[in-house]
């Protein structure tokens, strides 16, 4: 199982890639709270490979509950089995949340042969020194992007018992190459911008930006190749004063959770690396006094300051490297003769990781915001 994250609010996962299933467990959900089978089934979607510019390996990620939760029907009928009926209403009653997702479209043969000749920028080689020539890499075994369909799943609730209290959290694909979407707004980003992007199919703000970024992509495939990308995410609704100083900051607790994501090679709030090249004249955030609130009238903190948050939203975003599955032929070494040689990498990979990142950016940052209210 994977190391477990949260303090009043925990995750944990389990599986490979092509193993029988993926899954995880999330305790300390409070006991009543309940939730739409039908939007989570929405919200995987979003995840979901087999659309173009994403991956040809599709799964149906019908999540199935094995505990922590009871299932009401039309008729209103309670029980604690899993019947998989989309009508149900899913209530929590307090116990930890185990979820279990089949992995069914698998084509393990396209790995074959990888723990000998690790393939370059994976965990491959890594994952052999840690674990030994038993350790499961096809198709990124517990290293796989596959990991992030729990996370979905487990964050969805997360994500729904914060919007009970008012706190709603969105992402977009602000950057794919080099060309880039508008950002929030990052004093007046809203539940309405969220939805707009999450009824997208490309999750993008600017549907100019979307043409521009699928040309990317597609570029970048048609020549074997792959391409980064950066999600914006933003958080509303969320009070002035959680939060620590120091090593449980905010920005650490959301950091040390979104690094959890493959793929990901850097996280920056607000402004972030851009102020380097700023004057504290043009990087501070003067306060004012709004409907008898204090805010400040720009956020370039990103809502966040000593670590605790001021009320203000909180912005920012994740870089994302290029997939390091492509299908040119790269140099590695086989480890058997300790010699170098060449490899081709075949199987279905998707183009750009942003695309599907977006989503699960949100999942991963509703557990971390759930936890620090809790």
């Amino acid at each position: 199982m994977s190391s477990e994250f949260g303090n009043n609010i925990k995750i944990s996962l389990f599986g490979e890639s092509h193993g029988t299933c993926v899954g995880g467990v999330l305790s300390g959900v409070p006991s009543g709270f309940r939730f739409d089978r039908k939007e989570l089934a929405a919200f995987m979607k979003r995840r979901a490979g087999g659309a173009l510019y994403t991956t040809p390996r599709s799964e149906a990620d019908e999540v199935r509950f094995l505990s922590g939760v009871t299932f009401c029907s039309e008729s209103g009928a309670h029980n604690t089995t899993d019947t998989g009926d989309c009508s149900n209403v899913i209530i929590t009653n307090g116990m930890p949340i185990a979820v279990m997702i089949e992995n069914r479209n698998t084509r393990s043969k396209d790995y074959s042969g990888f723990v000998d000749t690790p393939r370059p920028s994976h965990a491959d080689y890594t994952a052999l020194l840690r674990f030994g020539s038993e350790c499961e890499i096809r198709g990124g075994g517990h290293f796989s992007g596959r990991l992030t369909a729990p996370i979905c799943a487990l964050g969805f609730i997360c994500k729904k018992l914060l919007e009970s209290k008012g706190i709603y959290i969105g992402a977009h694909l602000l950057r794919v190459g080099n060309e880039s979407d508008l950002r929030f707004d990052p004093v007046n980003v809203s539940k309405k911008d969220f939805d707009a992007v999450a009824a997208e199919q490309f999750p993008v703000i600017d549907s100019g930006s979307s043409e521009r970024m699928k040309k990317v992509i597609a570029d970048a495939m048609s020549s074997g190749d792959s391409v980064g990308a950066v999600v914006e995410c933003a958080v509303t609704g969320i009070a002035a004063g959680f939060g620590d100083p120091l090593f449980e900051g905010v920005e650490n607790r959301v950091a040390h959770a979104v690094f959890a994501l493959g793929g990901v090679r850097g996280i920056e709030f607000g402004r972030g690396f851009e102020a380097a090249s700023m004057r504290g004249s043009e990087h501070n955030d003067p306060f004012v006094i709004e409907d008898n609130c204090v805010k400040t009238v720009t956020n370039n903190h990103s809502g966040i300051l000593g670590g605790i948050t001021s009320g203000m939203p909180i912005i920012f975003s994740t870089v994302f490297k290029p997939t390091a599955s492509i299908s040119r032929e790269q140099d590695t070494v086989s480890i058997s003769s300790m010699k170098n040689t060449k490899l081709r990498i075949s199987g279905r990979h998707d183009p750009c990781i942003g695309v599907r990142a977006v989503v699960c950016v949100e999942a991963m940052t509703s557990v971390v915001m759930l936890d620090l209210i809790s």
